[in-house]
């Protein structure tokens, strides 16, 4: 790997390290600011409704953009061939999600009736669509991820990517079953994920 390729594969895993450190960070600093959210009722994606919803919007789209980007460079960087490539679908999905919010529920905004709404609106089936595709494709790539290390006779990553994936896999799980507090065990799932995935890329740096 001669010297400019491995500076554009450095600068590609930096932004795949800084894309969930700072969509974890904006999002928890929007959560425990902003009037009438409740992590234990609302999902962070909620964060895209009212008038600073803006900011989770772009949340969404710049982690997007940083993690189609580095994954390209973790493509450069490991021998898997899936785990870029799962990646990169999530990033995209992360992206597809800032451009489709969730309607406003259960009181947030505040000013919102209280409960789920009776119907919703094709926007929210969007940003559901949207953010199934990223947490299947980042469970996915953290057992991919599993099994490449446990290939190169890392069994420390390899246990710890599958605890990731699995993380994300029962938080979700018990989100979509409607099991209680279960935006907050899918907002711990997901940062579990996105956190380590930056720890791979900051590793292969």
């Amino acid at each position: 790997m001669t010297i400019a390729i491995q500076r554009t594969t450095f600068s590609r895993l930096t932004c795949l390290t800084v894309a969930g450190p700072l969509w974890a960070a904006v999002s928890l600093a929007q959560a425990a600011a902003r009037d009438g959210f409740d992590l234990i009722r609302h999902p962070l994606s909620a964060l895209s409704n009212g008038s600073l919803g803006w900011l989770q919007i772009t949340n969404f789209l710049v982690a997007g953009v940083l993690t189609i980007v580095g994954a390209t460079g973790l493509r450069q960087a490991t021998s898997s061939r899936w785990a870029p490539r799962l990646v990169l679908v999530n990033g995209i999905g992360m992206i597809a999600a800032g451009i489709f919010s969730m309607d406003p529920a259960d009181g947030f905004p505040t000013g919102t009736p209280a409960g789920i709404p009776e119907t919703m609106s094709w926007h929210s089936y969007g940003h559901m669509a949207a953010g199934s595709i990223a947490f299947f494709s980042l469970i996915a790539a953290c057992y991919v991820l599993a099994r490449h290390f446990a290939r190169n006779g890392n069994r420390r990553d390899a246990a710890l990517s599958t605890i990731a994936g699995t993380a994300l896999l029962l938080g979700d799980g018990w989100a979509m079953t409607g099991g209680p507090a279960g935006s907050l065990t899918l907002a711990v799932g997901a940062i579990t994920a996105m956190l380590w995935v930056a720890v791979v890329a900051t590793r292969l740096r």
